[in-house]
């Protein structure tokens, strides 16, 4: 009996899919001095991938000459963003208007600090670095305000850069420098959150209590009628609602699917119910589908990243990223500490909002080992969702 053996097609982009999440876990369960990737690891095991296999994979989803997997890669990519970003509404939605209230000065004020110390970092490289550089004034610019959109992990940022430049060459350009910094844009904010409970000695327990206090009042209001045994109809309904809204365009902007899954997840979660009918998917499921959306996402991008990766990188551009993901994450940590006098999870889980950090979210929470940060994420990601995409603009329009 002759037995074949074959994976092919959409098949063989399923099962990389699955080997590099579980290739990614493995990965990120190192941990070297207290400190691991978690979810994290995914990326990297992702990012390897795509520098060493993409080319088969792009093989396999090639028919009559023509190639889908950029296609196939951006739905696992913008698949799992909308699974992640409308759970972690939900689970931010019952808190986040009394927490939105009574820290809104200090929401919108970090916000705005760290985009504006990323675009301070970012103009500092470009008027340095372009006298080092055999590029154009336009190119060089390009690439640096793509290395800022990796930097603080802005696919929003990223998307208006791209629409803002000239051509299609320097289209190409920004999306070098965003695969350049992504890679610590999205490590270093995961190890940041780490670190900083331990060179702090912060106790957590204590930390926990603090930041209950701040997100009182978030009883969840849920109705009698359930519309499904675990809640996805109303989950499924959110991102609907989501998509719709984040592709309403005022000028050149929008909230994008990111944007507007996270606002639908946020009020879907926030009044819980309409009349007896329940909008709240049960805990269970907003916890699995947050993270098998992060794991998605991440694979989704990280593939497609590393296939570039080789080919575009210089040294120089990882340094810019790093500075650019540094700054504004150290500078906001001390202003939200010192000025602005949050308490630990609340400073860490208001960074990670305003570096639009998704995978540091997901880090932060098996730090703290509580859902509630996500509420002071979810209250400083929109401002910097905004800011981060105007500076991007005003850097190419004026330096290029």
């Amino acid at each position: 009996m002759h037995v074949t053996f074959s994976i092919a097609g959409t098949t063989f982009l399923v099962f990389c899919v699955f080997a590099i999440a579980a290739a990614g876990y493995l990965l990120g369960r190192v941990t070297i001095q207290g400190v691991s990737l978690g979810t994290a690891g995914v990326f990297v095991a992702a990012l390897l991938f795509g520098c060493f296999c993409y080319g088969s994979l792009s093989e396999q989803l090639t028919v009559a000459g023509a190639t889908f997997v950029t296609d196939g890669l951006k739905i696992v990519e913008n698949l799992g963003l909308m699974f992640f970003v409308t759970a972690v509404g939900f689970i931010a939605g019952p808190g986040f208007v009394h927490n939105f209230k009574q820290n809104f000065k200090s929401y919108v004020c970090l916000g705005l600090v760290i985009t504006l110390f990323g675009g301070v970092a970012c103009v500092l490289c470009i008027l340095i670095g372009r006298s080092f550089t055999g590029l154009s004034h336009a190119e060089f610019t390009a690439i640096l305000v793509g290395l800022l959109a990796g930097a603080l992990t802005s696919t929003p940022a990223f998307s208006a850069a791209k629409a803002t430049v000239a051509t299609a060459e320097l289209e190409s350009l920004v999306s070098v420098g965003y695969g350049i910094a992504y890679l610590f844009g999205v490590v270093g904010v995961v190890l940041f959150v780490q670190l900083i409970p331990k060179l702090t000695h912060a106790d957590l327990d204590r930390e926990r209590d603090r930041l209950t206090q701040v997100s009182q009042n978030a009883a969840r209001r849920t109705g009698r009628v359930c519309l499904d045994e675990f809640g996805l109809m109303p989950l499924a309904l959110a991102i609907v609602c989501g998509i719709v809204v984040g592709s309403c365009k005022v000028g050149n902007f929008s909230l994008t699917t990111t944007g507007g899954c996270l606002l639908a997840g946020l009020l879907f979660g926030h009044f819980g119910r309409i009349g007896p009918v329940n909008l709240m998917p049960r805990d269970t499921t907003l916890k699995a589908m947050r993270e098998l959306g992060l794991v998605l996402f991440l694979i989704g991008a990280g593939v497609a990243g590393g296939s570039r990766f080789a080919e575009f990188f210089h040294p120089i551009y990882f340094v810019y990223g790093i500075l650019m993901t540094a700054l504004p994450m150290v500078v906001g940590y001390l202003f939200a500490k010192h000025v602005l006098k949050l308490s630990l999870l609340n400073n860490l889980g208001s960074i990670t909002g305003g570096m639009t950090s998704t995978p540091a979210l997901g880090t932060l929470i098996s730090v703290a080992k509580t859902e509630q940060v996500a509420a002071a994420y979810a209250a400083t990601y929109p401002i910097a969702l905004l800011s981060v995409v105007v500076i991007s603009q005003v850097i190419i329009l004026v330096l290029s």
